[in-house]
């Protein structure tokens, strides 16, 4: 009874060897079969080792974290001496002239090659960093009616108002919200050598490189001419010099420019760069740029408007990188305003100072990308047994149709 059961339930019956038939054109087809199941086989085992990236899109909930920002730009026609940056954002925090914070800035002649040592920051000084004081114990440096010294007098020495280095001179004059210019005639200044050092390198460039901590938040940093000051009408900067010098201008080169934490610098850990070209691209799509306009730019406005998007890559390897993209729209104007050389039909506002601007905005939603395997073990046995069984069904059909087709024209023709 067990015997008949278990027969009746073979699904593989069996025929016996001297009944079947054997062609040329079955054989053609088994070969056939054969190498079509070997490359579909492969080709899952290759999807079984590939890794893809899967995003995902999540509301951020990291918003009291600072962002890293990471800057390289090239001002070929602004000397350091002039140049400073500004990041300013909704809340009211600012971050004021913070070159001397986590930047080096390196001198850059005509021709764009560097001059001196990039952690030569400040002009003025005997070259080691130190500028020539006024060792007078009674000394009491004039700050030139910027500040009231009139009862200096009636003072201690210790509690007079004085104006001691050409730093404390400018310092006062832009409390004051007086035109510094170059700092000639200024005592202070003439004696730490400001004022020819200065006026030397008015025909060099310069090259700021850095990183600083910014809110994740609406703001926007900028480079512009002279020292800034704050008062209760706004954010200004003392442009005297530079409005007098016609030769100065923000034309410049984004070197690299990105939010975030960098991922290049994980390509050897992870051992794999070509994981990361198209994440690179994605968080620095400006690196490279050149803005070099045929006309004269000295009062001249550039802005970026960056729209930010926290990202992070979750990769095999268990490294977790927070990172962020951006999106980068242009636009440039003369501060005279009126209306577009290029873009007739365009009028531009009036006002504002020359510079560099990149204005920022946090989206509020976050991209994770996750790599992952292609296919999972069981996904990938599941598919070659698929690709199996659904060729040997194919063949099987083929073969059959070409016997059939076969003894047919054998039949006519006996006949």
């Amino acid at each position: 009874m067990k015997r008949s059961t278990l027969l009746s339930l073979d699904a593989f019956a069996k025929t016996e060897e001297d009944v079947r038939v054997r062609t040329r054109a079955g054989g053609l087809i088994t070969l056939s079969c054969i190498l079509t199941t070997l490359f579909l086989l492969v080709n899952e085992w290759g999807q079984f080792n590939s890794v893809v990236t899967r995003p995902q899109l999540v509301v951020d909930r990291d918003r009291h974290a600072k962002l890293e920002l990471n800057m390289d730009v090239t001002f070929p026609s602004m000397p350091c001496d002039l140049v400073n940056l500004d990041i300013m954002d909704d809340s009211g925090e600012m971050q004021l002239d913070i070159l001397d914070a986590g930047f080096t800035m390196s001198r850059l002649n005509s021709e764009g090659r560097p001059v001196g040592d990039a952690t030569e920051l400040h002009v003025g000084g005997n070259g080691d960093g130190t500028a020539p004081v006024n060792n007078d114990p009674n000394y009491c440096g004039p700050c030139y009616g910027a500040k009231d010294q009139s009862q200096n007098e009636n003072l201690a020495q210790e509690e007079k108002v004085c104006c001691q280095d050409c730093d404390a001179v400018r310092s006062a004059y832009l409390e004051a919200g007086w035109a510094f210019f170059d700092g000639k005639n200024i005592e202070q200044c003439e004696r730490e050598g400001y004022v020819s050092k200065i006026n030397e390198h008015l025909n060099e460039g310069c090259r700021i490189k850095g990183s600083a901590q910014i809110n994740r938040i609406q703001g926007n940093l900028h480079f512009a001419p002279g020292k800034p000051y704050q008062n209760a009408y706004g954010h200004f900067h003392d442009t005297s010099l530079y409005d007098k010098t016609s030769n100065l201008n923000f034309n410049h080169i984004i070197n690299h420019l990105s939010f975030g934490k960098p991922i290049q610098s994980h390509s050897k850990l992870l051992g794999n760069d070509k994981r990361h070209g198209g994440a690179v691209v994605a968080t620095s799509p400006l690196d490279g740029r050149q803005v070099f306009p045929d006309r004269n730019t000295h009062f001249h406005q550039f802005s970026y408007f960056a729209k930010i998007v926290p990202t992070r890559y979750e990769y095999l390897d268990n490294v977790v990188i927070e990172t962020a993209q951006f999106s980068a729209t242009f636009h440039s104007r003369p501060l005279a305003g009126g209306r577009d050389k290029d873009h007739p039909n365009t009028l531009h506002a009036r006002g504002g100072i020359p510079g560099m601007f990149v204005f920022f905005e946090m989206s509020p939603l976050k991209v994770i990308n996750k790599e992952q395997h292609g296919q999972t073990w069981s996904g990938f046995i599941l598919n070659c047994i698929t690709s199996i069984g659904g060729v040997l069904a194919v063949g099987t059909v083929m073969d059959k149709l070409f016997y059939k087709a076969q003894r047919s024209i054998w039949g006519k023709k006996s006949q």
